[in-house]
């Protein structure tokens, strides 16, 4: 580790520009593949930092990556700059006060994310070159994180094929290496096509969609005792097939989220959906026909990555908030239940300490109970990539996920210092791997033996295209 305060040094000299456009990004909050004005950030600066710049890679018109350097590993960092609906929020503010109307909002913190990304992977490069040395660095500006599941449609198009090793965060309330546990989901449309007629006058000529819809939810609900208790089931009536109770409706569309701890159970039970959404038809006299819109893999630890990320935190140490940062991140936590608080340290495997507003210490690997967790598209990518993620401590502790309270916090001092930590562990991890290449082999054996025995079966279907906006495709 005797070359990380070098690269440090040469990160906190541009850290400025990379504050700057997670602050521009917050700015122009865009949600799935909708992203235009953030990618074009992104591009621009890597593009000023001397980076060779590919835009539209996968045919996805918002996502980017740049190159640089020669020979050697391939080392990717992954970045991210989606947006959520509906989270509208002014900065710095511990109270909801929209900028606009249901307008969209950083409340997950990908602004950071992808700032933070692009910032490691400008410090690996100019290391690099400083130094004469072999081995590539790759930004990848990911789009639709959220629900648009655009690493799998990347994997698919082989974007990865050629990468020894991925490195990525997420901002968090706590600072350490990823417990490497995630939900394998599918995303998907359930449209029934029944028979209209009038609701009053000849209802036995009708077959409602609707009726459909509302016996689907109840076969799942029943499915729920019957299914592991790791799994996740979501659902949302997108088309109730119109307005008029007089009319019987003739459509109707549901989307259900399905999730499971593997692929292999996420596919035996996206069939066992399917079942139900057929016995429903059957009951009611209509048809019905399913489209998968997204999917997201379970994540792929890494042992010998893991250990290695937390040997670079460990020698950076904690996050460096100071007091008026910790005043603010207070005032966020009165807006806040006990038990958000209290679930925050239980999800990261920590005993619950009270008055502590802002992380002050590295959480140890694999911390967490593994059954608070959500699913995300980097697991796509660490099932054909040897993978390894941090936290990064950006926001106070108990922000509940998908917030307003989490917008607020994103432009903040101790976001900035936040991000900039987990930059640097990402950077001299990197670093690490190129310098000693017997690190990417033991990371690459480890993905290998895990594996064994269980293809890898991309959760999105060749023949489903990304939902792109206006129905762009590219």
């Amino acid at each position: 580790m005797k070359n990380s305060h070098a690269v440090w040094e040469m990160l906190e000299a541009k850290r400025d520009q990379f504050f700057a456009l997670s602050d521009r990004v917050w700015d122009t909050p865009e949600t799935n593949y909708e992203e235009y004005r953030s990618s074009a950030e992104h591009a621009t600066l890597l593009e000023a930092e001397g980076f060779r710049v590919a835009r539209g890679i996968a045919g996805l018109p918002t996502a980017v990556m740049g190159e640089a350097g020669e020979g050697g590993p391939v080392i990717a960092i992954l970045g991210e700059f989606d947006a959520l609906p509906g989270l509208s929020q002014e900065a710095g503010v511990a109270e909801e006060r929209p900028l606009v109307a249901g307008g969209n909002g950083h409340g997950c913190g990908h602004n950071l994310l992808g700032a933070g990304a692009m910032m490691a992977a400008t410090a690996v490069k100019d290391y690099l070159a400083a130094n004469g040395l072999k081995g590539r660095v790759r930004y990848y500006g990911c789009p639709a994180e959220e629900g648009g599941s655009s690493k799998g449609f990347m994997v698919r198009a082989g974007v990865f094929d050629d990468v020894d090793i991925a490195i990525s965060w997420h901002p968090a309330p706590f600072a350490g290496v990823n417990n490497p546990v995630s939900l394998a989901c599918n995303e998907i449309n359930f449209r029934f096509h029944g028979r209209a007629s009038h609701a009053s006058a000849a209802p036995h000529l009708g077959r409602s969609a609707l009726d459909a819809v509302e016996l689907m939810n109840v076969g799942v609900n029943y499915l729920r005792e019957h299914m592991p208790s790791s799994a996740r089931i979501h659902y949302a009536v997108t088309d109730t097939g119109g307005h008029a109770p007089n009319v019987v409706q003739a459509r109707a569309v549901v989307r259900y989220l399905i999730r499971a701890r593997n692929l292999p159970e996420l596919l035996d039970l996206s069939e066992r959906v399917r079942k139900v959404a057929e016995g429903a038809a059957l009951m009611t006299g209509t048809t019905v026909t399913d489209e998968v819109i997204s999917g997201d893999a379970n994540l792929v630890g890494n042992t010998p990555l893991e250990a290695l990320m937390h040997r670079h935190l460990e020698h950076l140490g904690a996050p460096q908030f100071d007091h008026a940062d910790r005043q603010m991140a207070a005032r966020f936590q009165e807006t806040f239940t006990g038990e958000d608080i209290a679930s925050a340290f239980e999800r990261f495997g920590l005993k619950l300490r009270r008055g502590i507003a802002l992380c002050d210490t590295i959480f140890p690997p694999e911390s967490g109970n593994g059954t608070l967790v959500g699913s995300t598209d980097v697991g796509t990518v660490s099932w054909v990539v040897p993978t390894v993620q941090m936290r990064g401590a950006t926001y106070a502790i108990g922000t509940p996920g998908h917030s307003w309270q989490l917008v607020a916090q994103g432009k903040l001092p101790a976001a900035h210092k936040g991000m900039e930590h987990a930059a640097k562990v990402m950077a001299s991890t990197a670093l690490d791997l190129i310098l000693d290449p017997a690190l990417i082999e033991k990371a690459k054996a480890d993905h290998a033996a895990r594996l064994e025995g269980t293809p890898f079966v991309n959760p999105i279907p060749d023949n489903v295209n990304p939902p792109l906006p206006e129905g762009r495709h590219e």
